[in-house]
């Protein structure tokens, strides 16, 4: 956690605003001024009809500079109408480069981060903030309002300034009283904020709130991919349960808000009340002595009345954003979280890539261990491996065996708890991060697609060439099903943007993904059961034409399926986080006393007449 400092939090978050968006700090301070500015301008235009009429001036001229005084008022007013207005949307953008920014910190950190309970328990709580208006956006929000109550503030104090002025101050009794008076009620106020405050962080930080089944339920009740579940299996009274739960919560939480904010509206106005009542008393009683006018009597209490607003309108905004600053250490803490697997350096050779390479590239597991964060048991345990450029290599074994922890390792998602992985004898961790990654496509058992265009899909990219990606559709066996779109590539998958979005089968989603893959032409192509999804005629056809598909790419292939391992080069096979075989399918179908044997004939028992 980072150590707490009230200002810091503060500073950091106006510097964020600032390099967002620099006119939202412009305009707050223009705004904040004419705000502050046009209830004065009508005090003093008050007090001056006032006194003159008193003395006796020219009606003409007290006319003359009446409208002159409204001309201003009304051009304040339609300043202030403008610039809150402009204000407003550079507030709305501030908001999105915001959630931009929270956005691609979380695509761009470590992927073990994302699955981290203690990093989730941060984004839990920037979430949390920003729902109940104690974050980022509360801040942005607020910074008008502080300036304009301390701007408004200042120019009350510089005008009541000469209401001192008369007399000999240090032996005027009511002004020493006024002057004592004003600070016991700001003692009062700060030493009431603070109390305030810390019941506020206490509320805040209620565990209870984090876990919200209500912002569960309103992200994914409209996801139709829930709705067949929900409705085949009736699960609407569990649901209705558990947010039924969770408004009682919430509703008990919300209570003791209200409570704490009518205790706080209660003596902010109780203060308020008092200074403009100590206030007026001493008006009367210099007014009484003869030292003002009428038009100065209108003009103090009009000032008094709006330094008491301001102040009361500091405390509680300085209350807020101390408040909000305090929760700001969430997100500090979260942009400040360190990447562990960035540290390389070194380039990765360009042989690498399938460019005619040379083949003089081997990639080497020496005694890999691996742990999740958390867990008490290994993944993986001693695992040795070796293999090159433009090998087939298939990867099986029975679930929970370690497979698709291979694959993470291997393409540096994660570090190994023991061992090291090597590229042409160099430990993977040597490398630059983004440089290795380049050199792997991989399709995922869980594999996303976007609800952007199919080209961009298949490309990763906004831009992409047209004909890479129809031949990259058609190798992964998708060429019907692309020429049937209504938009060819420029037709967007699913319906999250586009009215006319495609809905696609899981088999088809799986093409797009193979094709993908195909489209990086990276010398690596992994492929974490890459036709699970798929019919019967689709996966013979992507078999036969495997070796076409791959290419001169070094290929892993991890299937349950254990025919569609025979056109591998080697096969490894994993058991309990270990390789407990490794050889090729008439090898490991020979050894009878295997577990790749016993898997072949599991299987091979449902295809026998």
């Amino acid at each position: 956690m980072l150590k707490h400092n009230k200002l810091k939090p503060v500073g950091i978050a106006i510097r964020l605003m600032w390099n967002m968006d620099k006119w939202l700090l412009i305009h707050s301070i223009i705004t904040s001024v004419i705000e502050a500015a046009t209830p004065f301008a009508g005090i003093l235009l008050s007090a001056y009809i006032l006194d003159g009429l008193q003395a006796g001036e020219e009606f003409t001229e007290i006319i003359s500079v009446s409208l002159a005084a409204v001309a201003v008022i009304f051009l304040l007013t339609v300043l202030k109408a403008y610039f809150s207005k402009i204000l407003n949307v550079h507030i709305g953008m501030c908001g999105k480069r915001y959630d931009t920014l929270m956005s691609m910190k979380t695509i761009s950190m470590d992927y073990p981060l994302l699955d981290s309970p203690a990093v989730n328990d941060i984004r839990v709580r920037i979430r949390h903030d920003n729902d109940w208006g104690a974050g980022f956006y509360s801040l942005v929000w607020q910074l008008p309002y502080l300036l304009n109550s301390l701007i408004s503030t200042f120019v009350s104090v510089v005008l009541m300034l000469p209401l001192f002025m008369e007399g000999h101050f240090f032996s005027d009794t009511p002004a020493i009283l006024l002057l004592l008076s004003l600070g016991a009620i700001i003692a009062f106020n700060l030493w009431f904020t603070s109390v305030k405050n810390k019941e506020l962080y206490r509320l805040l930080d209620d565990p209870s709130l984090d876990k919200s089944y209500l912002g569960y339920f309103l992200w994914n009740d409209q996801d139709y991919h829930y709705g067949k579940d929900i409705r085949i299996y009736d699960a609407k009274p569990l649901i209705k349960s558990k947010l039924d739960g969770d408004l009682v919560i919430k509703n008990r939480w919300i209570k003791q808000l209200v409570s704490n904010n009518m205790k706080s509206g209660f003596f902010s106005n109780l203060s308020a009340g008092t200074l403009q009542i100590i206030s007026y008393i001493f008006v009367a009683l210099r007014a009484a002595a003869g030292a003002l006018t009428a038009g100065a009597v209108v003009k103090y209490a009009g000032i008094i009345y709006r330094f008491s607003q301001s102040v009361t309108n500091v405390f509680n905004a300085l209350e807020e954003y101390a408040v909000s600053s305090n929760r700001q250490l969430s997100t500090l803490e979260y942009l400040n979280i360190k990447d562990v697997l960035k540290k390389g350096t070194l380039p990765v050779e360009k042989r690498a890539f399938c460019d005619g390479s040379d083949n003089e590239y081997e990639i080497e597991f020496r005694d890999v261990s691996f742990q999740y964060p958390g867990s008490d048991t290994c993944a993986l345990r001693h695992i040795n491996l070796k293999f090159r450029v433009g090998e087939r290599l298939a990867v099986v074994g029975m679930n929970g065996s370690g497979k698709t922890t291979f694959i993470k390792l291997l393409c540096h998602l994660y570090d190994p708890t023991e061992g090291e992985i090597l590229l042409n004898g160099i430990d993977i961790r040597k490398y630059d991060y983004e440089e290795y990654m380049k050199i792997f496509s991989v399709v995922f058992q869980d594999f996303k697609l976007f609800s952007f265009s199919l080209g961009q899909n298949v490309a990763a990219d906004m831009d992409y060439d047209t004909k890479r990606v129809e031949a990259c559709l058609d190798a992964a066996g998708f060429d019907n099903r692309r020429t049937s779109m209504p938009d060819g590539l420029k037709t967007c998958l699913y319906k999250d943007f586009e009215e006319n979005g495609v809905e696609i089968s899981g088999g088809e989603a799986q093409k797009i993904a193979l094709a993908r893959a195909l489209y990086k032409d990276a010398p690596f192509i992994v492929l974490d059961e890459p036709t699970a999804a798929l019919d019967p005629i689709a996966e013979s056809e992507i078999y036969s034409k495997f070796n076409d598909i791959v290419g001169n790419r070094t290929a892993i292939y991890i299937s349950h399926r254990l025919s569609s391992c025979r056109f591998c080069d080697e096969i490894a096979v994993f058991d309990n986080g270990q390789i407990v075989q490794l050889g090729s399918h008439e090898e490991l179908a020979a050894d009878t006393g295997g577990k790749y044997h016993e898997l072949w004939n599991a299987q091979a028992q449902y295809y026998s007449s």
